[in-house]
């Protein structure tokens, strides 16, 4: 929006020639959306707490997460409602790719959010089905996939890491593998929001890399000389991502241990799909893997666990899953658990922008 107010008026005051860069405007965003969080964060608390609106927690947890009973939950509307409000007012919204961004962003909290209430309202942990749930996200996800294989200079190609001249086209199979990327990517960071400020932190960290490879994809000259996959118009995805990266820090603000309220399914559903999106969005799904492995090796641990439970009559491999819970259940304090976690998705980070030359 600003943008579109103060950029032209650059021929008049040279000053407003800042709103052109992407750099200067995903700046703007993650301030925009940080500053959203911390002002009305507290505000926002003090309503859920009003309306009873608490977390219900799971017995079969570890006993130190009783406590957690009644914390105020669904921090994701306050989230999502700074993510879409500073990249409204520093993207550019003539590009449709913005918007597919925020359409998927938003239905995905949709989906999180009466899950939630559902939750609330029943006083219980068992929210909607899990088909219902699977469902519902993967008609966003397929919207995607098909709303990109109808764009103008999209293609089903794929983009390896470390792998310049490998690109195989899935053609309208891309679709397929677009729901898998994007539901995958979405319950992996909701069974990693399982400690305060363990799904947040990681998200910082992915949503910054990201705004690097936005950047860079959009860009014709700079993607040709790193030999990545070039979109047209992808650059502006660098604001959604820096008020991704904004949002979650100001939600750490209340979230760190111990945590003031929590983001429940509204928020991290939504930002998985979010991430999952603008992963395939670029052409960089195999990078979710690298930057996201906190989330990835989440998910592994539920499905290993389930699955070994299963073949062996009630064997486990770990302690609990999701892994988080394992530590936990080692005797690692939650802060432990989730700084050290935290420290290894900025290595990941690292590595992921590494990638940029290890081709």
């Amino acid at each position: 929006m600003l943008y579109h107010l103060l950029y032209p008026l650059h021929t008049t005051f040279i000053g407003f020639n800042v709103f052109r860069y992407i750099t200067v405007r995903s700046i703007g965003a993650a301030v925009t959306a940080f500053l959203v969080m911390l002002i009305f964060g507290p505000m926002f608390i003090r309503a859920i707490k009003r309306r009873q609106i608490g977390q219900v927690v799971r017995d079969d947890g570890p006993e130190t997460h009783l406590k957690k009973q009644g914390v105020p939950t669904m921090g994701g509307l306050l989230i999502l409602c700074s993510i879409s409000a500073s990249t409204l007012l520093w993207a550019r919204l003539d590009n449709p790719l913005v918007w597919l961004l925020l359409f998927v962003t938003l239905f995905y909290g949709m989906i999180g959010a009466f899950d939630d209430y559902r939750k609330v309202s029943r006083n219980s942990s068992a929210g909607i089905s899990a088909r219902a749930k699977l469902a519902l996200q993967v008609l966003g996800a397929m919207s995607v996939g098909l709303f990109l294989l109808s764009h103008p200079g999209y293609d089903g190609q794929l983009s390896l890491p470390f792998f310049k001249n490998i690109q195989p086209d899935l053609g309208w199979f891309y679709v397929i593998f677009a729901i898998i990327v994007i539901v995958g990517s979405s319950n992996a960071v909701n069974l990693t929001d399982g400690l305060d400020g363990l799904a947040a932190g990681p998200t910082v960290v992915s949503a910054a890399v990201y705004l690097v490879f936005s950047y860079l994809a959009g860009h014709v000259v700079l993607a040709d000389y790193l030999q990545i996959p070039y979109v047209k118009g992808s650059s502006e995805l660098a604001i959604f991502c820096g008020a991704i990266f904004g949002g979650c820090l100001g939600f750490l603000w209340f979230n760190a241990y111990p945590a003031q309220i929590f983001m429940g399914d509204t928020g991290s559903l939504a930002l998985g799909g979010a991430l999952g999106s603008i992963a395939i969005i670029i052409k960089q799904e195999f990078l979710l893997a690298i930057v996201g492995g906190i989330f990835v090796m989440e998910a592994l641990s539920v499905i290993m666990q389930v699955g070994y439970f299963k073949m062996t009559n009630g064997k486990r491999i770990f302690l609990m899953a999701p892994f988080h819970h394992h530590f936990e259940k080692k005797g690692w304090h939650e802060p432990k658990v989730v700084v050290r976690f935290w420290i290894v998705s900025i290595i990941l980070g690292l590595f992921a922008i590494a990638t940029l030359k290890l081709r």
